[in-house]
């Protein structure tokens, strides 16, 4: 797709009322090359003043600029990529929210659309809105069959290739990519977490609704059904983090670790807080800079994009991300079956970025949850 065919996303939706009568929109719409590379819906007038006004009307109003292309995002233009990804008009604040967040200057989404890496943005949310539009945070959370999940996450995706013209082959170079380029949004199961949410671990009060991101791969399953102690149950997600196969192992950075309901329930009933759970996890994960760094086979360093903190000697441990505030914890998915899941990030190239949906920051001073001051 030319960067003259991904500027006319606005211009192709008002052109639509003057095809000619009869004509196949969705196929239209893929000559037009602005699909995901499933359908889209058409952006009606209609729908798409619906999904303006939930935007706060105002169509020209410039949101913000999405790389690596650069183009600007009106809320006009988010709106025809919300209605062609299939939202309702009240999903468009949870969008818009997403995409205020990855544009944060901390996300680096320049070098997340560019890699060769398969990271994509992988959506948490948080918070009353979850309930109101009728997210899934249970069972079968990173699968199908949730209309919110998968178009909030789609339309997200659409806007990276439309605006950011972030399309495979071209700005985008991912090796293989993953089906998580399509949708990758999921809401906290905060109703049975033994746990406070996760925003509001970090200062938000429970009646605000937030949007996390991070820049990461596909989950990593993670299967106990033997354990009945919280040391067996994260010995095994522990096993998912110690290997030199995933980004954090190389890159460091951040990643995320989603805790069945199941396996919460049995951590908690002996008494772990969240915050021990991730110091568990931080303090028993990681690799040697021997297995990281060399090539044993010809005795040379081969790795010399690792972070400078780490110590240069072949048997020093090296943490798969560099403090416990960099593993984020969540509780998600169905009540039965006891699995967990691991998901590494892209690196320390990308931080993770926690936005309101309504873009107030946490009111107040430091808040304490499970023993854990945020300051």
């Amino acid at each position: 797709m030319s960067q003259t065919s991904a500027n006319k996303t606005s211009a192709d939706a008002a052109a639509a009322n003057a095809v000619p009568e009869g004509t196949d929109l969705v196929e239209w719409y893929y000559e037009q090359g602005v699909s995901d590379g499933l359908p889209v819906v058409p952006p009606t007038p209609e729908k798409l003043a619906a999904m303006v006004e939930a935007l706060d009307g105002d169509p020209d109003h410039l949101e913000c600029r999405v790389p690596p292309r650069w183009g600007n995002l009106t809320r006009e233009v988010l709106a025809i990529n919300c209605v062609m990804a299939g939202c309702l008009p009240a999903y468009a604040p949870v969008v818009r929210a997403a995409i205020l967040a990855l544009t944060d200057t901390s996300f680096n989404l320049n070098g997340v659309q560019a890699t060769t890496h398969m990271a994509a943005p992988l959506l948490v949310v948080n918070g009353p809105v979850r309930g109101e539009i009728d997210m899934n945070a249970d069972c079968n959370v990173f699968g199908s069959g949730n209309r919110a999940n998968a178009t909030i996450g789609r339309a997200i995706r659409m806007v990276l290739l439309n605006v950011g013209g972030a399309w495979p082959g071209d700005l985008d170079k991912s090796t293989f990519g993953s089906p998580a380029k399509y949708t990758y949004c999921i809401a906290e199961n905060e109703e049975v977490s033994p746990w406070a949410p996760y925003h509001v671990e970090k200062g938000y009060a429970e009646t605000d609704s937030t949007v996390f991101l991070i820049a990461a791969e596909p989950p990593h399953s993670v299967t106990n059904h033997v354990a009945d102690d919280p040391e067996g149950i994260l010995d095994s997600i522990v096993s998912a983090m110690s290997t030199i196969a995933h980004n954090n192992a190389v890159s460091s950075g951040h990643c995320a670790v989603v805790i069945s309901p199941e396996h919460a329930e049995t951590i908690a009933g002996k008494g772990w807080t969240r915050h021990d759970v991730r110091s568990y996890l931080w303090t028993y994960s990681g690799v040697t800079f021997g297995e990281i760094a060399f090539d044993h086979r010809y005795g040379k360093v081969y790795n010399r994009s690792l972070p400078r903190w780490y110590k240069r000697e072949d048997d020093a441990r090296i943490p798969i991300v560099p403090s416990v505030d960099n593993i984020h914890l969540f509780v998600a998915g169905g009540g039965a079956g006891r699995f967990s899941a691991f998901i590494p990030g892209w690196g320390h190239m990308t931080n993770p970025v926690l936005r309101a949906i309504d873009g107030r920051p946490p009111e107040g001073g430091p808040v304490c949850i499970d023993g854990t001051c945020q300051l």
